[in-house]
């Protein structure tokens, strides 16, 4: 019998992970003494589980590398994850307030260059003012009072509870959790409204709210923890971040005077949907504030007539009595728009006072 020559032993291929991977067969020589026998294909080799055994220990994964398969050495190699170099981590955007020196200026130079049709209204109207009056404890407590009522009636209540706490200097979260819903009734407020004013009091004496962290507060983290506060929904929130925080880039989308400024600016036969707000605004990012701002001042240029609209159901607009309503509360209920006739109806109104 002739000797037989052997292939020497190949190294295996390893994949780019460290796991072996035998994709073909390994051939073995045939076996003289008995013909009929098929080869033996040789078992893969399988990456092994990083699961916890039975005995509570976590298997090793040994594998031979390409380079000590012949000698029979063992290489133990671990997946490491990658980390992006500090160099390359996003820092956080500081976002300037449009009421910081030169602010206005870069705004309008924006919106001149990216939309043509606001370039008259730039060119006639005065400048945005936005100028800190209140706290911001006392601007959201001013929002909850004017709710459902017309300007004069909010105006009434709102002086006679600034009165009762003392001044506007003297309302804060203590001076009105002192105040009984009873006290509160006396001087025109609501029940209701008593409990949206108390909630608000108490998210600032528990911590989870306060002037110091609003402010620092990103859009959508602002946003998120004011809807958690009830009586505050959308509009409110849109109202707060532009007219007391000057937060550049927002866009009222439910605000019916914004709307209606679209509306004119873009000569469209209906009012936009918010959706159609966002993609016909989508060019003043990230001024969209000043934009909107424009917009309520173009609407009251043209001596718009009072219109009142209930929340957009299927289309549909329902008459309501007048100036801004919103019933929109901890359970993201119907939010109502505000009517507009002069600006002293529009809903912004009430935070510029």
């Amino acid at each position: 019998m002739s000797e037989q020559t052997q292939t020497p032993p190949q190294p295996l291929p390893t994949s780019s992970d460290s796991t072996l991977v035998s994709n073909s067969p390994v051939d073995l020589p045939p076996n003289p003494s008995n013909p009929s026998k098929i080869p033996i294909r040789p078992q893969k080799i399988r990456k092994l589980s990083s699961t916890p055994s039975s005995n509570g220990k976590t298997p090793e994964t040994a594998v031979p590398s390409a380079s000590t398969a012949t000698s029979g050495a063992i290489t133990v190699t671990k997946n490491r994850r990658k980390t992006a170099p500090k160099s390359s981590r996003v820092s956080p955007q500081i976002i300037k307030p449009l009421s910081a020196d030169g602010e206005i200026d870069n705004a309008l130079q924006h919106l001149r260059s990216v939309d043509p049709l606001l370039v008259s209204l730039i060119d006639t109207l005065p400048s945005p003012q936005f100028e800190l009056h209140h706290s911001a404890f006392l601007a959201l407590s001013k929002s909850i009072l004017y709710q459902q009522l017309a300007y004069k009636a909010g105006t009434s209540i709102y002086t006679r509870f600034v009165s009762l706490c003392g001044g506007e200097d003297a309302v804060c979260p203590d001076i009105v959790l002192a105040l009984s819903p009873q006290q509160l009734k006396q001087v025109g407020i609501s029940g209701r409204k008593a409990s949206y004013l108390h909630d608000l009091a108490n998210k600032y004496k528990s911590g989870i709210l306060s002037d110091e962290t609003l402010v620092k507060m990103d859009d959508r983290s602002l946003f998120a923890m004011l809807s958690m506060v009830k009586g505050i929904g959308s509009w409110s929130v849109h109202m707060f971040m532009i007219f007391s925080l000057h937060r550049p880039d927002i866009l009222p989308v439910s605000d019916l005077g914004v709307r209606k400024g679209v509306q004119l600016l873009y000569g469209l036969e209906e009012l936009p949907r918010p959706s159609q707000m966002e993609q016909l605004c989508d060019k003043w990012k990230p001024y969209r504030s000043a934009g909107a701002w424009y917009m309520w001042r173009l609407v009251e240029g043209k001596g718009t007539p009072t219109i009142a609209a209930a929340p957009i159901d299927g289309g549909n607009a329902q008459a309501l009595q007048q100036f801004p309503v919103e019933q929109e509360t901890q359970q993201h209920q119907l939010q109502l728009l505000e009517p507009i006739n002069g600006i002293e109806n529009l809903g912004a109104c009430i935070w510029s006072q």
